[in-house]
């Protein structure tokens, strides 16, 4: 970018909210910028195939789909920058946001910062993380080939990383603290009917063991209390996502939990701020409710901007 980085439309996140946030702003003629943060594609990137976003029979490779949204939203002028905001200022207009490259100033913020994994929190998994514990099967399942895995959760996400890792791994056991699951129906009869895959109910790791690799998990029953070891070579970890807007707090209004509140409009409580996607989202959380939030940002965006061009011109 140029020394004066002041742009209509700042866009933090390259997920599906930011990314078509990007396409209508661009299509507005807006010139938006899009500050990628960590991951391209968002967490959506992370998943090997997607089977329930529209257009696509077959299902599309969460990469794929990023890389479809990037590319259309550039060919209408949308700017697509590697870089990381870590501080905003929303006190006043232009709004200050401050990247690894410096500060950006913005008529208009669209935040799109997604969510990251929840962690379990338990002895071990920090240490063991890259050696066996891994929060993205697309990412890692490639390395246990021919090997047994457990994978933890109940929903969707844990449900479609079981069945990707299938192709890789020699077994698959999903554990889950409960005995009723989140993940849709079609998912849990094709993990059920698999060869590869058991499960394990009413259980949770209570600790990941230390050392080179991954050898052996300590397991409790939640109904008995009961406790006992399991061995495997690889523990994947799905139990949810938290929201990425700690670089908000005291600026922004959010819930107990850290989900940005907006209103029908994804306005938050500061004009000319929005908010998409998981990031504002604690209830749907699937790559087309996102898409849909980020494009009904950006046009609440391009309103709001037009609504100060009609204030200037009357005073």
């Amino acid at each position: 970018m140029t020394d004066n980085r002041h742009v209509k439309v700042l866009i933090l996140g390259a997920g599906p909210a930011g990314l078509s946030a990007a396409l209508y702003a661009a299509r507005a003629e807006l010139a938006p910028v899009v500050l990628t943060g960590m991951q391209l594609g968002g967490q959506a990137a992370l998943t090997h195939t997607i089977e329930n976003y529209p257009g696509f029979p077959e299902g599309v490779g969460g990469p794929q789909l990023g890389e479809l949204f990037q590319k259309q939203a550039e060919h209408f002028g949308a700017k697509v920058e590697f870089d990381m905001a870590h501080e905003v200022d929303f006190s006043q207009r232009p709004y200050k946001v401050t990247a690894d490259s410096g500060d950006y100033f913005a008529d208009t913020v669209i935040i799109a910062t997604g969510a990251s994994p929840v962690h379990l929190n338990v002895p071990g998994e920090y240490e063991m993380t890259g050696r066996g514990v891994s929060y993205c099967a697309t990412c890692d399942g490639w390395f246990f080939k021919d090997k047994k895995v457990v994978v933890v959760g109940g929903g969707d996400s844990a449900f479609e990383e079981a069945l990707f890792i299938t192709r890789y791994a020699s077994s698959v056991t999903l554990i889950h603290r409960r005995e009723d699951f989140r993940a849709g129906a079609i998912l849990q009869k094709r993990a059920k009917e698999h060869p590869k895959i058991n499960f394990v109910l009413n259980t949770v790791v209570t600790e990941v063991n230390q050392g080179e690799k991954l050898t052996t998990l300590k397991l409790k029953n939640v109904k008995t209390n009961e406790e006992g070891t399991f061995d495997t070579d690889g523990l994947f970890i799905f139990i949810g996502h938290t929201p990425n807007t700690q670089m908000y707090k005291g600026q922004l209004e959010m819930s107990d939990l850290g989900y940005l509140k907006v209103n029908d409009k994804m306005e938050t409580n500061v004009p000319g701020v929005f908010a998409a996607g998981e990031a504002a989202d604690a209830t749907f959380k699937q790559v087309v409710t996102s898409a849909g939030m980020g494009a009904a940002a950006a046009i609440q965006a391009t309103r709001y901007l037009e609504s100060l061009e009609e204030e200037t011109a009357h005073s």
